[in-house]
């Protein structure tokens, strides 16, 4: 019976291994130490089952030990069988994983919401349940989906959840930290062979063998991969964070150890404007100086020469003097974009990817919907632009898709914001100008703008930022080179005698 334990007399104790005459035994590292015995409930066959656990250095330890496990058989009512059957559960659990007896506490909370002691759930196993339930953009889910493919599974799938410790995604972050050099180093070396084929001529014999041979090591290198760096590791940690916090409000755990885990802080990289030292740095040795690099205005200037007669040249100069993000461009339509009054509203009209298809998308924040207005130059080349279009619709006749976007393919389909970048990344090559990625002329919008005078709150505005903090972190050394000309304009308002 459920019961019997109770009316035993030996239903508990704690003992000490005794000495034994055999060699055998006193080789045993347990041997000499302290024991607990406890009598459990009768399983559902009606078997009895007894609690054993030793290897205790002292008594005392046996003891409170064996009072924590009769304090939790005693939680559920003596009229709850199947209850002091589950506690029975855990507790045997516990012995075979070799793990500490459960607190009161939080047997206690996990009897009230009627959740299983014994947690079988790996954090690999609720992160599926977690990404499967996530009601969030493609984008998003697929960035989410990424962290947990590439890190999170791989290193703390396995261990389970209610276990899972700040020492364990130290350890973690580590880890990704650490491959990050070998990572580094093996994209040298596949930079260093591939410098070195395109120095060796393709005429004769021997150098045929010896280009042959490079590219044989190349193919043995691993591809390119890019280093998990600070700020990626944040997301990784905002990704699990959020996962966790879901198991909390399901009272599957009572702590969130990624809420507590340090990391390096990931500082948003400053704009750098390609000067000539840089310029002359950058055909050395191919290094960039930042990874949000900004042209000059007669580098802008050269390139919007060179895209002059370019079918979507609109593109490209909205681009260069507005700012707007390339989902936001090719997701833009006529009906937002009002010529006369030389305005555009970026609303609910953005494209993202998705793979390789398209979908449309509202901003991700309130502050992406906004105004942006348009110089005399920039709605000149739209009315050119939207002429040029209406011509490619007679063209195209019934085979014209009509979207409503601004900037599309000849036949009026969906611009792809691959595409574009794929062609922006020509188009510099093309020019010879140092490289800046479609993005930077976000930046360099931003930047002609502050160095025209426009107050940097107007230019947080343009960009869509959620605070002028954000801009003035990211565009900081563009504003300290104003700085310095201001101050060079100050000196010269004081005359002086030569």
């Amino acid at each position: 019976m459920a019961g019997r334990a109770a009316g035993r007399a030996d239903a508990a104790a704690v003992v000490r291994s005794t000495p034994a005459r055999s060699s055998e035994r006193l080789k045993q590292r347990k041997h000499g130490k302290w024991y607990l015995r406890q009598e459990l409930p009768d399983t559902a066959d009606g078997e009895r089952q007894t609690l054993r656990r030793g290897g205790y250095a002292s008594k005392t330890d046996a003891q409170d030990d064996l009072r924590l496990a009769q304090s939790l058989l005693a939680l559920p009512d003596a009229s709850d069988i199947e209850g002091q059957r589950t506690v029975a559960d855990m507790l045997q659990a516990a012995v075979r994983n070799k793990e500490t007896f459960p607190s009161i506490e939080d047997t206690t909370r996990r009897l009230k919401s009627g959740q299983a002691l014994v947690m079988r759930l790996t954090v690999g196993g609720f992160l599926e349940e977690w990404l499967a339930g996530k009601k969030v953009g493609k984008g998003t889910h697929r960035s989410y989906a990424g962290h947990i493919r590439n890190h999170l599974a791989p290193r703390i799938g396995h261990i389970r959840l209610d276990k899972l410790r700040v020492a364990d995604l130290s350890e973690m972050f580590q880890a990704i930290a650490d491959a990050n050099v070998e990572i580094r180093e093996q994209n040298a070396r596949r930079h260093q062979a591939l410098a070195l084929l395109k120095e060796i001529p393709t005429e004769g014999a021997g150098n045929r063998a010896r280009r042959a041979a490079i590219r044989e090591s190349i193919a043995q290198m691993p591809p390119f991969r890019r280093p998990t760096e600070a700020t990626t590791r944040q997301r990784i940690r905002a990704t699990l964070r959020a996962t966790l916090n879901s198991a909390m409000a399901q009272q599957l755990i009572i702590f969130n150890p990624a809420a507590h885990v340090e990391l390096d802080s990931a500082r948003r990289p400053r704009a750098l404007v390609w000067t000539p030292e840089r310029v002359e740095r950058w055909r050395k040795t191919g290094q960039r100086p930042s990874p949000v690099m900004v042209w000059t205005p007669e580098m802008t200037g050269q390139f919007l020469d060179h895209v002059a007669t370019d079918r979507l040249y609109a593109m490209w100069h909205l681009f260069a003097y507005r700012g707007p993000r390339r989902g936001e461009v090719c997701g833009l339509a006529w009906s937002e974009t009002h010529l006369d009054a030389q305005r555009v509203t970026i609303s609910n009209q953005t494209i993202v990817v998705d793979g390789w298809a398209l979908e449309d998308s509202a901003p991700k924040t309130d502050w992406g919907f906004r105004t942006l207005a348009l110089d005399t130059q920039t709605v000149s080349a739209l009315r050119a632009h939207r002429a040029r279009q209406a011509a490619e619709r007679l063209q195209q006749g019934e085979a014209w898709v009509d979207t409503d976007r601004v900037f599309t393919e000849p036949d009026g389909s969906w611009l792809h914001p691959d595409r574009v970048s794929k062609a922006f990344e020509k188009i510099v090559s093309e020019i010879g100008l140092p490289p800046i990625r479609l993005h930077d002329l976000r930046h360099g919008a931003a930047t002609l703008a502050l160095a025209a005078g426009v107050d940097i709150k107007i230019v947080s505005e343009m960009l869509g930022h959620s605070t002028v903090l954000i801009t003035q972190d990211i565009y900081q050394s563009v504003l300290d080179d104003l700085s310095l000309d201001a101050a060079e304009a100050t000196a010269r308002v004081v005359p002086r005698r030569a």
